[in-house]
């Protein structure tokens, strides 16, 4: 056996052990606290000591047959484990590793060397054309998160060239998913465009007042000071802008909850692009020209500015699946910290779907304490009717999350918050029937001297489909 033949074989098992801690990992939900957390750990070690191998004997491993799109994948698949970190934490770090890792992958061309452009098409170029386009997608939100606008916009006709030449090039293929995408990011872009080339949504300390300066918020508790550690933030609305599992309502809410970095790694600079159509980016480890470095522990912090809070952002989840989510966030939050909760949906202010829940089975609520008929308003818990003998309005109103003929299985009413409210919790209802949740909790605020609730009410504004 030769010296090369050696060489790839052992790549292959370290690709092998590699993917097999990966995919232990990838589904690992986005919120609640990971208890395994060495599984990360060896994840990540496991794709440290892959990619250090391969950059130790790129020449052998070329020599035996490595595809230069092979060394992408192992290089998206490291970026897509860093986002997956950030989603789960909100350290920036993360984010950044991420961008970095792809980022290199595009100025290098490493899936365009097996271009189906420059050769017969084959199955296995087709797999690598898929591999190509979610590295693409990937990339996209990466940095659409990071604001990187002019890279953005950059990727974004790279991605659409490149699903027109798939469509034209393997015609007995269907790409209409990937079309859809192409999409959206067109229409978010369209919509996002009037927050281009002005102050970011994040607490910047270039436009802000630096946290040490500001003066102290009033106190929730006379003897508690709360923490903002945790958010949730979902929205569930028709039609709605977004890009990939990431509304346009979401999106925005997750930048307002972070800190714009200002340390000198994190300093933006021009996308420029070249003659050839690849795009440099001069800014973080990419701009060298060899290593891409992977260093899980590596200090990328900004130590002027606080942690981000860790956010669960969940894409249009049905009602049983967001109170699962607001279960177990509530159930681990630390007895010193409160918990943000972003709902944004549509109601039906004015109407009454009682009966319709009534029939349907309502939303987990017994027929006799929870649904207030008018026949049974004199059954209705004492803690549903406020001093003055009226109901409280728990079950009255509701926020639609669902699909039309749903009935009431896909409606959030007032009521199914109110267990949470026995820990702090900042409640931000975006729905033309917020004032359901006000005037519900209202009379709540009141009755549980333990607990701090506020609320921050608006109006969504949908964007036209």
């Amino acid at each position: 056996m030769s010296d090369n033949d050696v060489v790839s074989g052992t790549f292959r098992a370290l690709v092998e052990s590699a993917d097999r801690k990966f995919a232990r990992v990838r589904d690992v939900p986005a919120y609640g606290r990971v208890h395994n957390q060495h599984y990360f750990h060896k994840v990540f070690k496991a794709y440290m000591r892959l990619w250090k191998y391969q950059q130790e004997k790129r020449s052998k491993l070329i020599e035996a047959g490595l595809n230069r799109w092979e060394i992408g994948e192992i290089a998206s698949r490291i970026g897509q484990l860093y986002f997956g970190q950030y989603m789960r934490t909100s350290e920036a770090r993360f984010l950044v590793e991420a961008y970095v890792f792809y980022e290199a992958i595009l100025s290098r061309s490493y899936f365009e060397g097996s271009n189906s452009s420059s050769k017969a098409f084959g199955k296995k170029d087709l797999g690598v054309r898929f591999k190509e386009l979610r590295f693409y997608a990937r990339f996209l939100l990466v940095s659409l998160i990071l604001n990187r606008t002019e890279m953005v916009q950059l990727l974004a006709e790279r991605f659409k060239a490149l699903v027109d030449d798939c469509k034209a090039n393997y015609r007995e293929t269907n790409f209409k998913e990937w079309r859809l995408v192409v999409q959206e990011i067109v229409r978010f872009m369209k919509v996002d465009t009037a927050f281009m080339n002005v102050r970011p949504l994040r607490y910047s300390t270039l436009f802000d007042s630096h946290p040490s300066s500001l003066p102290y918020v009033a106190r929730f508790h006379a003897k508690r000071v709360l923490k903002f550690q945790d958010a949730l933030l979902t929205s569930y609305h028709r039609n709605e802008v977004k890009f990939a599992e990431l509304t346009l309502d979401t999106y925005r809410m997750l930048q307002c909850l972070e800190w714009e970095p200002s340390g000198s790694f994190y300093q933006k600079r021009a996308v420029e692009s070249k003659e050839n159509g690849t795009f440099i980016d001069h800014s973080g480890a990419s701009a060298a020209s060899g290593v891409i470095d992977m260093n899980l522990a590596a200090d990328m912090t900004d130590p002027t500015l606080p942690p981000n809070p860790r956010k669960a952002v969940i894409y249009r989840p049905s009602v049983t699946h967001l109170i699962a989510v607001m279960a177990t966030i509530c159930e681990e939050l630390p007895l010193d910290s409160i918990m943000l909760v972003y709902l944004s949906a549509s109601g039906k202010a004015g109407r009454n779907n009682v009966t319709q829940a009534y029939n349907s089975g309502g939303s987990h609520k017994s027929s006799k304490n929870k649904v207030p008929l008018p026949a049974q308003n004199n059954s209705m818990p004492e803690s549903c009717i406020n001093n003055k003998g009226e109901s409280s309005g728990y079950y009255d109103q509701y926020l639609w999350f669902g699909p039309r003929g749903n009935g009431g299985l896909s409606n959030l009413y007032p009521g199914d918050i109110i267990p949470f409210t026995r820990r702090p919790l900042f409640l931000i209802i975006d729905s033309d029937n917020s004032h359901a949740f006000k005037a519900g909790f209202t009379w709540c605020g009141k009755r549980r001297d333990s607990c701090s609730v506020s609320f921050t009410f608006e109006t969504s504004i949908q964007e036209p489909s």
